[in-house]
């Protein structure tokens, strides 16, 4: 089986460096961030900017949106992590991850997670731990808990599963840790690749995590938590194709498709059941960014993405034709 995606919009006024974060939101609008330092909100009619942030004096390195698409939660090379409620046009958090003077013992974020049931955020740090936040207005970035990998590897992304009761840090190392977030502890450890793992994705039932990594393979894991306490078996698909890095990946409301784009200058997508490719789309530059529509898809189609790479253009990617 094979799929056709058209490019059924590009935006107006592009970012001026890379694009290292993209999220589809629920309101149908979408949220980048660049290399630029700029956080930008779009139209997904018109591709017209609608909101954005000032510029950070860095790079914006990490996003993370709010499941009713209401909160964005970004954090800068330096690890400045700030919270922009798009209802208000407000920044409503920021906090300095790397000021040491104000925590002891304080790292500096690089990839933050907003947990999706509210109260709390993640941030992976250099050591190896996704530190926990407070994601309250009033007590933004105080530190509520330390999770430990047990390796003084960088954190290179961390991720909520859907129900906000567990997280996936991924690392430089290659490996893959997922932690409890009620007993605060390490839960499962895979070591699936060889190389680092830039990005990560959980389906939307909680069951299934997708690892895009160095090692130019994506994997797929059976996350499942059993009442007993039992992991799920792990690894159960390598995605092969891709002829460098892929650098990040999502999973599609459904859980029938998964989307990934790469140093290689391509985005594909995937079929889960199958375990094969099923579109290829090559693009001017690296793909640092994609994410699914968070609205399932009507009948007869393959739903859309959105894409955001090193051109710095965010393009919005439709399924063309009946069974696709």
């Amino acid at each position: 089986m094979s799929l056709a995606f058209v490019n059924a919009l590009e935006c107006k006024e592009p970012h001026s460096d890379e694009i290292w974060g993209i999220a589809w939101t629920a309101n149908n609008a979408v949220v980048s961030a660049s290399a630029d330092g700029t956080v930008k909100q779009w139209d997904s009619t018109s591709g017209q900017v609608l909101m954005a942030r000032a510029p950070h004096n860095l790079a914006i390195v990490s996003l993370s949106v709010s499941p009713d698409g209401r909160f964005v939660l970004y954090n800068g090379l330096d690890g400045t992590t700030c919270l922009w409620d798009l209802q208000t046009d407000a920044l409503v958090g920021r906090h300095e991850s790397y000021d040491r003077s104000a925590v002891e013992g304080a790292e500096p974020s690089w990839s933050v997670s907003l947990n999706p049931k509210g109260g709390t955020y993640a941030g992976t740090s250099g050591s190896g731990n996704v530190n926990i936040y407070s994601a309250s207005a009033e007590s933004f970035g105080v530190r509520q808990a330390v999770l430990s990998s047990g390796r003084n590897k960088h954190g290179m992304k961390c991720a909520h599963s859907p129900d906000g009761k567990r997280i996936a840090l991924s690392a430089e190392s290659g490996q893959v840790f997922i932690f409890d977030l009620g007993s605060e502890s390490l839960t499962t450890t895979y070591s699936s690749h060889a190389m680092a793992v830039r990005s990560l994705a959980w389906s939307y039932d909680g069951q299934l995590l997708l690892t895009a990594s160095d090692d130019k393979r994506l994997i797929l894991h059976d996350v499942r938590s059993t009442p007993s306490g039992k992991p799920g078996s792990g690894a159960v698909a390598t995605l092969t194709g891709h002829s460098s890095w892929v650098l990040s990946t999502d999973i599609s409301p459904d859980g029938r498709l998964a989307v990934s784009g790469s140093a290689d200058k391509s985005i594909k997508v995937w079929d889960l059941a199958a375990r094969a490719a099923v579109s290829t789309i090559q693009e001017p530059g690296e793909v640092w960014s994609v994410a699914w529509r968070p609205k399932p898809a009507p009948v007869g189609s393959a739903g859309a993405f959105v894409s955001g790479g090193q051109d710095g253009h965010v393009r919005w990617w439709r399924s063309a034709g009946s069974g696709a």
